[in-house]
């Protein structure tokens, strides 16, 4: 969402969700776009809806406001644009990004404080009409735990992905095994988890195999939602674009489901053209087994070490560490992949 707002005139340190009531329009054209690629959930422009990142817009007091907005605006352009059966229209993801603060025990804000904001998000959503709750771009045990209390018990599913982008693990430190232990431990009614963002479509795709391995051993057998950006980003012409080609993110799509994800989609830069192509790629793919470390490697770039590591049973800081590796090796990889 945001990186596509930025192409329709956003600007830096602009706060998306205000757009929601200052120009619902432009939101609407992006939804209905993906609806006519072939999305089945879109998610909604309320990523930094909560009023701890919405207050650095003096907007803390419009949390209920522009959420709803969020929601409407979504059902809107499904309504307006598709045109599937009941059964099959596009459903409304309710999007709940992190609060951007730092938790107790190694910050300032409770874990409670932080269930109550994303509580006061996820109701608004609701009553705005969303079909699912989806939480995103998580880092921390501290912040799981908060935004799946607060989404949880309000009638909807609840959805949540962390963001792994650093050498196999989230800023915080998690595993994609630490974030099922996470589930295991709260009782939430969860009923999908995954990840977001990250490092590129290669770093997705083994965060996924580490996620399947974990759920293997765990009591829940939950559907994983694999979201990559749309390649890396780069420098040019004075803004930031992401070199993720159609045909990138259709092999990223396959090979993600390969690796076990249900639900695949886009994260940043990702446009209406890359998911059309996700889109027919998973809709003619033949299904094949979970992709090795070396596939992954040849067809979407490098992989971290710290992510290897996990494919390879280790779960260990130290079987992970960047200094772990050959240099040489990681150049020649590099060079192979470009």
């Amino acid at each position: 969402m945001g990186t596509n707002l930025f192409a329709a005139g956003l600007q830096t340190g602009d706060a998306p969700e205000l757009w929601n009531i200052e120009c619902p329009e432009r939101i609407e054209s992006l939804h209905a776009a993906f609806v006519e690629a072939g999305s089945d959930i879109l998610l909604t422009n309320s990523f930094g809806g909560t009023h701890y990142r919405l207050a650095l817009h003096d907007a803390g007091a419009r949390v209920r406001e522009l959420n709803m907005a969020a929601a409407r605006i979504a059902r809107s352009a499904i309504d307006q644009h598709s045109t599937r059966s009941d059964e099959q229209r596009p459903l409304i993801a309710g999007s709940m990004g992190p609060t951007g603060e730092i938790l107790e025990p190694n910050g300032p804000v409770s874990i409670e404080q932080a269930r109550l904001a994303f509580r006061e998000q996820a109701e608004a959503l609701v009553e705005g009409g969303a079909d699912i709750l989806w939480i995103e771009t998580i880092s921390s045990a501290e912040e799981i735990e908060a935004a799946v209390l607060a989404a949880s018990g309000l009638g909807l599913p609840v959805v949540y992905t962390v963001s792994i982008d650093t050498n196999g693990r989230t800023m915080m430190g998690l595993t994609p095994a630490d974030t099922v232990a996470i589930i295991n431990r709260l009782d939430a009614g969860v009923q999908a988890i995954g990840t977001n963002c990250g490092v590129g479509a290669a770093e997705v795709v083994a965060a996924i195999r580490n996620f399947n391995t974990a759920l293997d051993s765990s009591e829940h057998g939950l559907p994983l939602v694999a979201k990559a950006n749309c390649g890396i980003p780069e420098w040019k012409n004075g803004s930031i674009v992401y070199n993720g080609t159609p045909e990138l993110m259709a092999d990223y799509a396959c090979l993600a489901a390969d690796a076990g994800a249900r639900i695949v989609g886009g994260c940043c830069g990702t446009t209406p053209e890359h998911i059309a192509a996700m889109r027919l790629a998973l809709d003619t793919r033949q299904p094949n087994e979970a992709p090795e470390a070396a596939t992954i490697v040849q067809r979407l770039g490098e992989v971290s070490t710290g992510a290897l590591a996990q494919l390879a049973g280790d779960l260990s800081v130290e079987g992970g560490s960047a200094s772990g590796g050959d240099p040489r090796r990681s150049r020649r990889r590099r060079k192979r992949a470009s």
